[in-house]
Protein backbone atom coordinates (compact mmCIF):
# COMPACT_ATOMS: atom_id res chain seq x y z
CA UNK A 1 0.00 0.00 0.00
CA UNK A 2 1.45 3.52 -1.38
CA UNK A 3 0.57 6.42 0.46
CA UNK A 4 1.10 8.94 -2.98
CA UNK A 5 -0.40 11.74 -1.50
CA UNK A 6 1.93 14.22 -1.20
CA UNK A 7 0.73 16.21 2.22
CA UNK A 8 -2.07 14.26 3.60
CA UNK A 9 -0.81 11.22 6.16
CA UNK A 10 -3.05 8.22 7.52
CA UNK A 11 -2.35 8.80 11.56
CA UNK A 12 -3.64 6.48 14.44
CA UNK A 13 -5.60 4.56 14.85
CA UNK A 14 -4.16 3.71 11.17
CA UNK A 15 -5.87 2.34 8.05
CA UNK A 16 -8.17 -0.70 7.35
CA UNK A 17 -8.21 -2.48 3.92
CA UNK A 18 -10.73 -4.83 2.98
CA UNK A 19 -12.40 -6.73 0.33
CA UNK A 20 -15.16 -9.36 -1.16
CA UNK A 21 -13.99 -12.22 -2.41
CA UNK A 22 -14.99 -13.26 -6.00
CA UNK A 23 -15.82 -17.36 -4.94
CA UNK A 24 -15.13 -19.34 -1.56
CA UNK A 25 -11.28 -17.75 -0.95
CA UNK A 26 -10.30 -18.20 2.77
CA UNK A 27 -7.21 -16.88 4.38
CA UNK A 28 -5.09 -19.54 6.02
CA UNK A 29 -2.28 -17.64 7.16
CA UNK A 30 -0.82 -13.70 7.34
CA UNK A 31 2.09 -12.04 7.92
CA UNK A 32 2.57 -8.15 8.73
CA UNK A 33 -0.84 -7.43 9.51
CA UNK A 34 -4.40 -9.64 10.53
CA UNK A 35 -8.03 -9.56 10.07
CA UNK A 36 -10.22 -8.17 12.76
CA UNK A 37 -12.63 -11.23 11.85
CA UNK A 38 -12.09 -15.17 11.92
CA UNK A 39 -15.67 -15.23 10.47
CA UNK A 40 -17.51 -18.93 10.48
CA UNK A 41 -14.27 -21.92 10.44
CA UNK A 42 -16.65 -24.29 11.78
CA UNK A 43 -16.25 -26.79 8.33
CA UNK A 44 -12.79 -27.02 9.13
CA UNK A 45 -12.22 -29.65 11.69
CA UNK A 46 -8.12 -29.86 11.75
CA UNK A 47 -6.40 -26.67 10.41
CA UNK A 48 -7.64 -23.50 11.63
CA UNK A 49 -7.66 -20.93 8.60
CA UNK A 50 -7.02 -16.94 10.15
CA UNK A 51 -10.03 -15.95 8.30
CA UNK A 52 -13.01 -17.63 6.63
CA UNK A 53 -15.35 -13.97 6.01
CA UNK A 54 -16.53 -13.55 2.48
CA UNK A 55 -15.37 -9.98 3.26
CA UNK A 56 -12.23 -9.71 5.77
CA UNK A 57 -10.61 -6.60 7.10
CA UNK A 58 -7.17 -6.31 7.48
CA UNK A 59 -4.99 -3.86 9.57
CA UNK A 60 -1.74 -3.32 10.07
CA UNK A 61 0.17 -5.12 13.35
CA UNK A 62 1.58 -3.05 16.22
CA UNK A 63 5.37 -2.37 16.60
CA UNK A 64 6.92 -4.80 18.26
CA UNK A 65 5.98 -7.46 17.23
CA UNK A 66 7.66 -10.69 16.75
CA UNK A 67 9.97 -10.76 13.92
CA UNK A 68 8.61 -14.36 12.90
CA UNK A 69 5.36 -12.59 12.29
CA UNK A 70 6.86 -9.07 10.46
CA UNK A 71 7.73 -8.49 6.54
CA UNK A 72 9.23 -5.51 5.19
CA UNK A 73 7.47 -2.17 5.45
CA UNK A 74 4.77 -4.24 8.19
CA UNK A 75 4.36 -3.33 12.01
CA UNK A 76 3.36 0.28 11.79
CA UNK A 77 -0.08 0.62 13.60
CA UNK A 78 -1.59 1.42 10.41
CA UNK A 79 0.16 4.58 10.54
CA UNK A 80 1.34 5.82 7.06
CA UNK A 81 3.15 9.22 6.42
CA UNK A 82 2.72 11.26 3.45
CA UNK A 83 4.53 10.95 0.23
CA UNK A 84 6.76 14.23 0.78
CA UNK A 85 7.41 14.22 4.48
CA UNK A 86 9.36 10.81 4.58
CA UNK A 87 8.42 8.38 1.20
CA UNK A 88 10.35 5.37 3.72
CA UNK A 89 7.18 5.77 5.70
CA UNK A 90 4.50 5.80 3.58
CA UNK A 91 4.31 2.29 2.84
CA UNK A 92 2.45 -0.80 3.75
CA UNK A 93 2.42 -4.30 3.35
CA UNK A 94 1.33 -7.89 4.48
CA UNK A 95 1.20 -11.35 3.27
CA UNK A 96 -1.45 -13.76 2.94
CA UNK A 97 -1.85 -17.01 1.93
CA UNK A 98 -5.11 -17.84 0.34
CA UNK A 99 -6.56 -21.23 -0.26
CA UNK A 100 -9.86 -22.31 -2.40
CA UNK A 101 -8.31 -19.81 -4.89
CA UNK A 102 -7.31 -21.96 -7.80
CA UNK A 103 -4.15 -22.51 -9.04
CA UNK A 104 -3.53 -20.61 -12.45
CA UNK A 105 -4.02 -17.13 -13.49
CA UNK A 106 -6.78 -18.65 -16.12
CA UNK A 107 -9.11 -19.57 -13.00
CA UNK A 108 -8.22 -17.03 -9.88
CA UNK A 109 -11.17 -14.60 -9.85
CA UNK A 110 -9.61 -11.18 -8.81
CA UNK A 111 -11.56 -9.62 -5.63
CA UNK A 112 -13.77 -6.73 -5.43
CA UNK A 113 -15.66 -4.24 -3.51
CA UNK A 114 -12.20 -2.62 -2.13
CA UNK A 115 -12.66 -0.39 0.83
CA UNK A 116 -10.18 1.84 2.78
CA UNK A 117 -10.66 3.43 6.12
CA UNK A 118 -8.23 5.49 7.26
CA UNK A 119 -9.21 5.82 9.92
CA UNK A 120 -12.17 6.77 9.20
CA UNK A 121 -14.67 7.60 6.12
CA UNK A 122 -13.21 9.64 2.81
CA UNK A 123 -11.72 7.00 0.67
CA UNK A 124 -13.42 5.49 -2.20
CA UNK A 125 -11.80 2.67 -4.17
CA UNK A 126 -11.96 1.66 -7.49
CA UNK A 127 -12.01 -1.78 -9.23
CA UNK A 128 -8.99 -3.92 -9.35
CA UNK A 129 -6.94 -3.70 -12.71
CA UNK A 130 -4.92 -6.82 -13.29
CA UNK A 131 -1.47 -5.47 -14.45
CA UNK A 132 1.65 -6.74 -15.49
CA UNK A 133 3.16 -9.61 -12.72
CA UNK A 134 5.06 -8.51 -10.23
CA UNK A 135 8.98 -9.31 -10.79
CA UNK A 136 11.25 -10.41 -7.44
CA UNK A 137 14.83 -10.10 -7.43
CA UNK A 138 16.31 -13.16 -5.41
CA UNK A 139 19.04 -12.05 -2.67
CA UNK A 140 21.78 -13.34 -5.38
CA UNK A 141 20.79 -11.05 -7.87
CA UNK A 142 21.32 -13.60 -10.20
CA UNK A 143 17.67 -14.69 -10.93
CA UNK A 144 14.09 -12.94 -11.13
CA UNK A 145 10.68 -14.86 -10.42
CA UNK A 146 7.49 -13.57 -11.17
CA UNK A 147 3.56 -13.37 -9.39
CA UNK A 148 1.41 -15.41 -10.46
CA UNK A 149 -0.76 -12.60 -10.88
CA UNK A 150 -0.89 -8.85 -10.28
CA UNK A 151 -3.26 -5.85 -9.46
CA UNK A 152 -3.98 -2.46 -8.62
CA UNK A 153 -6.31 -0.53 -6.65
CA UNK A 154 -6.54 2.69 -6.37
CA UNK A 155 -8.08 4.70 -3.74
CA UNK A 156 -9.22 8.30 -3.97
CA UNK A 157 -9.39 10.74 -0.73
CA UNK A 158 -12.60 13.14 -0.57
CA UNK A 159 -12.83 15.65 2.49
CA UNK A 160 -16.63 16.13 2.11
CA UNK A 161 -16.97 12.32 2.23
CA UNK A 162 -14.57 12.11 5.44
CA UNK A 163 -16.69 14.72 7.47
CA UNK A 164 -19.93 16.67 7.16
CA UNK A 165 -17.97 19.69 8.26
CA UNK A 166 -14.44 21.24 7.92
CA UNK A 167 -11.77 20.89 10.71
CA UNK A 168 -9.35 23.81 10.02
CA UNK A 169 -9.82 27.68 10.04
CA UNK A 170 -7.11 30.52 9.43
CA UNK A 171 -7.09 33.76 11.69
CA UNK A 172 -5.17 36.59 10.64
CA UNK A 173 -3.37 39.54 12.14
CA UNK A 174 -0.45 41.88 11.36
CA UNK A 175 1.61 44.71 12.95
CA UNK A 176 0.37 47.73 10.89
CA UNK A 177 -3.22 47.33 12.00
CA UNK A 178 -4.86 47.01 15.69
CA UNK A 179 -6.86 44.30 14.25
CA UNK A 180 -7.08 40.91 15.06
CA UNK A 181 -9.64 39.10 12.44
CA UNK A 182 -10.65 35.55 14.10
CA UNK A 183 -11.80 32.30 13.13
CA UNK A 184 -15.01 32.78 11.01
CA UNK A 185 -18.08 32.12 13.26
CA UNK A 186 -19.58 28.46 12.99
CA UNK A 187 -16.46 28.01 10.36
CA UNK A 188 -16.41 23.78 11.68
CA UNK A 189 -19.84 23.64 13.13
CA UNK A 190 -21.86 26.05 15.55
CA UNK A 191 -22.40 25.67 19.51
CA UNK A 192 -25.22 23.83 20.51
CA UNK A 193 -25.58 21.92 17.02
CA UNK A 194 -23.83 18.62 17.81
CA UNK A 195 -24.89 17.15 14.79
CA UNK A 196 -22.60 19.17 12.81
CA UNK A 197 -19.77 19.89 15.36
CA UNK A 198 -19.63 17.13 17.97
CA UNK A 199 -19.17 17.71 21.25
CA UNK A 200 -18.27 20.62 23.18
CA UNK A 201 -16.40 21.38 26.48
CA UNK A 202 -16.06 24.60 28.22
CA UNK A 203 -12.27 25.09 29.58
CA UNK A 204 -13.52 27.07 32.49
CA UNK A 205 -15.83 23.76 33.58
CA UNK A 206 -15.11 21.97 36.98
CA UNK A 207 -15.49 18.65 34.99
CA UNK A 208 -12.98 18.91 32.56
CA UNK A 209 -10.59 16.73 33.47
CA UNK A 210 -12.91 13.72 33.32
CA UNK A 211 -14.08 14.90 30.76
CA UNK A 212 -11.23 14.90 28.55
CA UNK A 213 -9.56 11.46 30.40
CA UNK A 214 -13.06 9.55 29.13
CA UNK A 215 -12.21 10.79 25.62
CA UNK A 216 -8.45 11.93 25.27
CA UNK A 217 -6.01 10.61 23.09
CA UNK A 218 -5.82 7.19 23.03
CA UNK A 219 -9.11 6.67 22.93
CA UNK A 220 -10.93 5.00 19.55
CA UNK A 221 -13.11 7.61 18.77
CA UNK A 222 -12.42 9.83 16.04
CA UNK A 223 -15.25 12.32 16.50
CA UNK A 224 -13.23 15.50 17.99
CA UNK A 225 -13.58 16.99 21.45
CA UNK A 226 -13.13 20.09 20.73
CA UNK A 227 -12.60 23.50 23.20
CA UNK A 228 -16.02 25.58 23.12
CA UNK A 229 -15.06 28.19 20.25
CA UNK A 230 -16.75 31.06 18.53
CA UNK A 231 -15.43 29.09 15.47
CA UNK A 232 -15.87 25.29 17.03
CA UNK A 233 -12.88 23.84 14.73
CA UNK A 234 -10.62 21.39 16.21
CA UNK A 235 -7.30 23.03 14.56
CA UNK A 236 -6.97 26.98 14.19
CA UNK A 237 -3.81 28.67 12.01
CA UNK A 238 -2.76 32.19 13.01
CA UNK A 239 -0.43 33.79 10.27
CA UNK A 240 0.77 36.80 11.90
CA UNK A 241 2.38 39.81 9.73
CA UNK A 242 5.63 40.72 12.13
CA UNK A 243 8.24 42.66 10.85
CA UNK A 244 8.42 44.88 8.30
CA UNK A 245 12.55 45.60 6.93
CA UNK A 246 14.17 47.22 3.84
CA UNK A 247 14.76 43.86 2.16
CA UNK A 248 12.60 41.30 3.84
CA UNK A 249 9.20 41.13 5.41
CA UNK A 250 8.62 38.48 8.68
CA UNK A 251 5.88 36.62 9.53
CA UNK A 252 4.95 34.07 12.31
CA UNK A 253 2.61 31.55 12.08
CA UNK A 254 0.66 29.58 15.09
CA UNK A 255 -1.20 26.19 15.06
CA UNK A 256 -3.62 25.63 18.03
CA UNK A 257 -5.03 22.31 18.79
CA UNK A 258 -8.95 22.80 20.45
CA UNK A 259 -9.36 19.87 20.15
CA UNK A 260 -8.86 17.43 23.57
CA UNK A 261 -9.88 14.16 21.78
CA UNK A 262 -6.66 14.18 19.89
CA UNK A 263 -2.62 14.81 19.61
CA UNK A 264 -1.53 15.26 16.06
CA UNK A 265 1.45 13.26 15.25
CA UNK A 266 3.61 14.05 12.13
CA UNK A 267 1.32 16.96 11.10
CA UNK A 268 1.64 19.15 8.43
CA UNK A 269 0.63 22.50 6.90
CA UNK A 270 0.02 23.87 2.94
CA UNK A 271 0.00 27.55 2.75
CA UNK A 272 -0.31 29.04 -0.52
CA UNK A 273 1.49 32.46 -1.34
CA UNK A 274 3.04 34.46 -4.33
CA UNK A 275 5.83 35.00 -1.96
CA UNK A 276 6.95 31.70 -1.17
CA UNK A 277 9.03 31.91 -4.23
CA UNK A 278 11.70 34.03 -2.21
CA UNK A 279 11.60 32.37 1.09
CA UNK A 280 14.89 33.06 2.88
CA UNK A 281 14.93 31.20 6.21
CA UNK A 282 12.74 29.61 7.90
CA UNK A 283 12.72 28.60 12.12
CA UNK A 284 11.54 25.59 13.84
CA UNK A 285 9.76 24.32 10.95
CA UNK A 286 10.88 21.94 7.60
CA UNK A 287 10.06 23.39 4.67
CA UNK A 288 9.08 21.74 1.34
CA UNK A 289 8.04 23.34 -2.14
CA UNK A 290 5.30 21.89 -4.00
CA UNK A 291 4.84 23.00 -7.55
CA UNK A 292 0.96 22.32 -8.77
CA UNK A 293 1.45 24.38 -11.40
CA UNK A 294 4.37 23.84 -13.36
CA UNK A 295 6.82 26.60 -13.08
CA UNK A 296 4.74 28.31 -10.04
CA UNK A 297 6.65 28.52 -6.78
CA UNK A 298 4.02 29.63 -4.69
CA UNK A 299 2.81 26.49 -2.43
CA UNK A 300 4.87 25.68 0.57
CA UNK A 301 4.38 22.16 2.46
CA UNK A 302 5.85 22.88 6.57
CA UNK A 303 6.10 20.59 9.20
CA UNK A 304 7.52 19.82 12.53
CA UNK A 305 11.32 19.12 13.20
CA UNK A 306 11.48 15.36 14.56
CA UNK A 307 11.68 15.34 18.02
CA UNK A 308 10.88 18.94 18.61
CA UNK A 309 7.69 20.21 17.77
CA UNK A 310 6.13 17.02 15.22
CA UNK A 311 3.76 16.40 17.92
CA UNK A 312 0.60 18.83 17.98
CA UNK A 313 -0.29 17.99 21.76
CA UNK A 314 -3.85 18.19 22.56
CA UNK A 315 -6.58 21.49 23.64
CA UNK A 316 -4.23 23.24 26.23
CA UNK A 317 -1.61 24.90 27.13
CA UNK A 318 1.12 23.22 25.47
CA UNK A 319 -1.14 22.17 22.35
CA UNK A 320 0.14 24.88 19.77
CA UNK A 321 3.58 25.03 17.86
CA UNK A 322 5.02 28.06 16.46
CA UNK A 323 7.06 29.26 13.47
CA UNK A 324 8.81 32.45 11.94
CA UNK A 325 9.00 32.85 7.95
CA UNK A 326 11.62 35.64 6.77
CA UNK A 327 10.95 36.48 2.86
CA UNK A 328 12.75 38.83 0.58
CA UNK A 329 11.17 40.99 -0.79
CA UNK A 330 10.35 41.45 -5.02
CA UNK A 331 10.15 45.20 -5.50
CA UNK A 332 7.89 43.99 -8.80
CA UNK A 333 4.91 42.91 -6.55
CA UNK A 334 5.55 43.56 -2.54
CA UNK A 335 2.46 45.14 -1.00
CA UNK A 336 1.31 45.35 2.24
CA UNK A 337 -2.44 47.05 0.28
CA UNK A 338 -5.45 44.94 -0.17
CA UNK A 339 -4.51 41.76 2.46
CA UNK A 340 -1.28 41.05 -0.11
CA UNK A 341 0.40 39.94 2.72
CA UNK A 342 -1.81 36.71 4.01
CA UNK A 343 -2.32 33.72 2.04
CA UNK A 344 -4.09 32.70 -0.71
CA UNK A 345 -5.33 29.45 0.90
CA UNK A 346 -4.35 26.76 3.70
CA UNK A 347 -4.99 23.48 4.42
CA UNK A 348 -3.99 21.07 7.56
CA UNK A 349 -3.00 17.75 7.02
CA UNK A 350 -4.49 17.45 3.69
CA UNK A 351 -7.90 19.09 4.40
CA UNK A 352 -8.13 22.67 3.38
CA UNK A 353 -9.14 25.38 6.07
CA UNK A 354 -11.66 28.07 6.01
CA UNK A 355 -10.34 31.51 5.24
CA UNK A 356 -12.05 34.57 6.77
CA UNK A 357 -13.73 36.80 4.32
CA UNK A 358 -11.32 39.06 2.17
CA UNK A 359 -13.57 42.40 3.22
CA UNK A 360 -12.61 41.41 7.16
CA UNK A 361 -8.46 41.42 6.01
CA UNK A 362 -6.82 43.50 8.05
CA UNK A 363 -6.56 47.10 6.21
CA UNK A 364 -3.22 49.21 5.23
CA UNK A 365 -3.41 52.58 7.34
CA UNK A 366 -4.41 55.00 4.40
CA UNK A 367 -1.71 57.60 5.95
CA UNK A 368 0.82 54.16 4.43
CA UNK A 369 2.80 53.85 0.92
Amino acid sequence: MYNFQQYRHISVPGWSLGWTWAKKEVIWSMIGGQTTEQGDCSKYKANIPHCCKKNPIVVDLLPGTPYNQQISNCCKGGVLSSWAQDQSKAVAAFQVSVGSASTTNKTVKVPKDFTLKAPGPGYTCGPATIVKPTQFLQPDKRRVTQALMTWNVTCTYSQFLAQRTPSCCVSLSSFYDNTVVPCTTCACGCQGNSSQSGECVDPDSPHLQSVVSNAGPGKSSITPLVRCTRHMCPIRVHWHVKLNYKEYWRVKVTVTNFNYGMNYSDWNLVVQHPNFDNLTQLFSFNYKAITPYGSINDTAMLWGLKFYNDFLMQAGPLGNVQSELLFRKDKSTFTFDKGWAFPRRVYFNGDVCVMPPPDAYPWLPNADT
